[in-house]
């Protein structure tokens, strides 16, 4: 095969525009928040309407969490806040027949009881988007930037996606399998929970590690 001197050219951009995840670059102070067996450090919860089963769809083994999806519409919250952090999740969907909308999300600055959240949406072959709450004036106002997503860099069900979500100060940003696909500058949220959602799909997680110590990404 020969290769035109444009082809070129556009796999140096392709390579050019990838980023090394900042759990590669900067290995050191990360804390390891993957949960053991008995999902330790981590508590089960409804997201309205729907109640949480009471056999759990969340199994934890050989470093990865997966979630069978079919037991409701709940999320699984780490139970200790944070402030300002970055966190590193890597997920992938189980490949179904059909072509099925594959939904999850990973959560940020979410109360303990899920009346303010902040979503990064995940799926296969698409997300990588924010969405969620803010406090206007005393009142909540949803918000989501799908509509302003900077790159889709999602990889299809069945191959392992690495997100990076970014807390700092009123500006959350979605690092994804190479770059920053989405920010929101507007926050009102200053503390909470990092959460991951069952929404119908089977998902394995791993590699769950969060760093308080929070550089300035370089763009």
């Amino acid at each position: 095969m020969t290769w035109k001197p444009f082809a070129l050219f556009s796999l140096s951009l392709a390579l050019a525009a990838q980023e090394k995840p900042l759990l590669e670059r900067e290995p050191q102070g990360w804390i390891d928040i993957m949960p053991g067996t008995r999902l330790e450090g981590w508590t089960r919860l409804p997201i309205f309407p729907d109640p949480s089963p009471a056999v759990s769809q969340w199994k934890s083994q050989n470093g990865v969490l997966f979630c069978e999806g079919d037991k409701g519409h709940e999320w699984l919250r780490y139970d200790k806040p944070f402030p300002d952090f970055v966190l590193h999740v890597e997920y992938r969907f189980h490949k179904l027949p059909g072509d099925p909308r594959y939904n999850s999300g990973i959560f940020v600055r979410t109360t303990p009881d899920y009346d303010l959240w902040y979503q990064a949406q995940i799926g296969g072959g698409q997300g990588g988007w924010l969405f969620g709450y803010i406090m206007v004036d005393g009142l909540k106002r949803r918000f989501t930037v799908q509509d302003r997503l900077l790159e889709n860099r999602i990889k299809p069900a069945g191959e392992w996606n690495t997100i990076e979500v970014t807390a700092q100060g009123s500006k959350l940003s979605v690092w994804a399998n190479g770059a920053v696909v989405s920010e929101y500058q507007w926050v009102t949220a200053d503390s909470g929970h990092i959460g991951l959602e069952a929404e119908g799909f089977p998902v394995e997680f791993r590699n769950l590690k969060v760093k308080t110590a929070v550089p300035t990404r370089v763009q």
